[in-house]
């Protein structure tokens, strides 16, 4: 089982064993309140509250098939519209209560529970740094998923990036990726990976570049819109339309690999700027809503 796969397993693992535990307490809580005055508790029955993981939540001992756990599948991807748009009706929701992380560390640091986010350093030596992280607080806020409240940098050509499920690439002005890099995210979004892209500013040449470079290393699947119902709008927010300072944005695109999206991309930008310091959007037409569509885009990197 490969590292990403093993981190998706134990996070819907947990997320799974909190809504039992939910629903076993909700279920004990209602038969006290509807048991019959005199009848003496000790000898009532009352429904006994689910304690057994689910099959699936242990990585090291259970297989990506189970039901309980595994990636749900994704049929809205491969099928398209006439048009090229992707999409799904039936979204798939994250409970809104997280469990407590157990104790064990991962590379950035944290406990396994906690879902850490990189943001790549490509092209030698270009940075993803003007990507807020501030929507790694919202989503502990909203949903089921516990956080790492920063990003790790990491080198696009390290062995280090199977060890996040989700990866962020921005920047201004045009690119070139080595071919180890290039191997690299290829390898990366087979085996599970998301990466979630985004034009800096609305850069032209950015634009460009990365398009020229998914084209090379996914020759076998182009980008396409992604329409408003799929499950990755509806995940922890319902989220209707994309908003941006000027006008209509530009839908989001993605690659599909596997029945799931594998690269998301924004070409006006998901930068959340005004909550990354020191960087500013000068210019460009960035998408305002972009805190809960990356919430919802990390819930269902982990989910699906």
């Amino acid at each position: 089982m490969n590292r990403i796969v093993g981190i998706k397993l134990f996070v819907v693992g947990a997320v799974t064993m909190s809504f039992v535990t939910q629903v076993a307490q909700i279920r004990a809580d209602s038969s006290a309140a509807t048991q019959p005055v005199g009848v003496n508790a000790a000898t009532t029955t009352r429904p006994a509250a689910v304690t057994t993981q689910p099959a699936g939540s242990s990585v090291s001992t259970t297989k990506r098939a189970s039901s309980a756990t595994s990636r749900p599948a994704d049929p809205a991807v491969p099928s398209q519209t006439a048009s090229g748009t992707l999409t799904r009706t039936t979204p798939s929701r994250v409970v809104a209560t997280r469990p407590a992380p157990i104790e064990s560390k991962q590379v950035g640091g944290e406990p396994d529970g906690i879902v850490q986010v990189a943001n790549l350093v490509y092209a030698g030596t270009k940075s993803s740094r003007c990507f807020s992280d501030h929507f790694l607080v919202q989503a502990e806020k909203d949903s089921a998923i516990s956080t790492s409240r920063r990003f790790h940098a990491v080198k696009l050509e390290s062995n280090d990036l199977f060890d996040f499920p989700m990866v962020i690439m921005t920047g201004e002005g045009t690119f070139t990726l080595r071919d180890a890099e290039r191997h690299h995210l290829r390898r990366y979004a087979e085996n599970g990976g998301v990466l979630l892209a985004s034009a800096g500013c609305s850069s032209e040449e950015w634009d460009t570049a990365f398009r020229n470079e998914m084209a090379t290393i996914f020759a076998d699947a182009a980008l396409s819109p992604i329409g408003m119902d799929h499950p990755m709008f509806h995940t922890v927010y319902d989220i209707t339309k994309l908003t941006a300072h000027h006008g209509t944005p530009r839908p989001l695109e993605g690659i599909s690999l596997g029945g799931r999206l594998a690269v998301i991309y924004s070409r006006d930008g998901l930068n959340d700027t005004a909550h990354a310091q020191g960087c500013c959007c000068c210019g460009g037409n960035e998408i305002t809503n972009a805190v809960s569509v990356n919430v919802n885009i990390l819930a269902y990197a982990v989910m699906y």
